[in-house]
């Protein structure tokens, strides 16, 4: 199984131009064999903290707007995890979608949300790909043992983590080689693969992440790390 990481500058409150940086990258993907590509939280709105512009941007996956989605990126091959705010009913979930062919497979929303008026998620369902299984923790899942513990008890290969990074600038810097060691932490107690895929860059508030986008093998061993503070792909096949 091949997987990918892309390591994006975020784009905010235009879902159809993220869309098509998505169908970009998916296609530059099956040119190389891609299997499985991530991309990072709430990629496809752009990431925020705040209730107005989370409830604002949220997208009911039945909605006119996201089908589009799907369908435009219905030429590509690889199954992509995207992080997006979804919208059900009245509530609001920091969710990622799996899509595949411009099908969509599934959905898993974040179970530890601390973004404002964001609802936890409850199931932590898995897909297969490629003789693999993997299923999803969204960045702050990390840091609660349950969420990866689900996974595991499925018999999951590969835990994909979309994370933002993207902070006030001394919490940026705090976090800047933290990020990394915590994934590397989660690998080895889980006995598991870890691909994380982290926003880069500044958003419009002056905050700003540098990106901590890897890929990582069970006994912690860092596979590949995109470089800082730019875009970038991490690529690796799992044996």
């Amino acid at each position: 199984m091949r997987i990918a990481a892309f390591q994006r500058f975020p784009i905010f409150d235009d879902a159809e131009a993220a869309a098509d940086a998505i169908l970009s990258d998916l296609l530059w993907a099956d040119a190389h064999g891609v299997d499985l590509a991530l991309f990072s939280e709430s990629y496809l709105q752009g990431h925020s903290y705040r209730q107005s512009l989370i409830e604002s941007r949220a997208l009911s996956l039945d909605s006119p707007a996201f089908l589009s989605i799907l369908e435009k990126l219905a030429p590509t091959r690889a199954t992509a995890i995207v992080g997006c705010f979804e919208r059900r009913g009245e509530a609001v979930f920091n969710s990622a979608v799996v899509i595949e062919a411009g099908v969509l497979r599934g959905t898993y929303a974040k179970a530890y949300p601390i973004e404002s008026g964001c609802a936890p998620g409850t199931d932590f369902p898995v897909w297969s790909r490629a003789g693999r299984t993997f299923g999803i923790n969204i960045c702050n899942d990390t840091n609660y043992p349950d969420a990866a513990d689900r996974l595991v008890a499925q018999g999951v290969d590969l835990i994909c983590c979309p994370i933002n990074m993207v902070l006030r600038p001394i919490k940026a810097e705090i976090w800047r080689e933290e990020s990394l060691e915590h994934m590397r932490s989660c690998a080895r107690r889980t006995k598991r693969w870890y691909m994380c895929c982290d926003a880069v860059g500044e958003n419009p508030d002056g905050w700003f992440g540098y990106g901590c986008t890897a890929i990582i093998a069970p006994d912690g061993s860092v596979m590949g790390k995109a470089v800082e503070g730019v875009e970038d792909v991490v690529m690796a096949d799992l044996p």
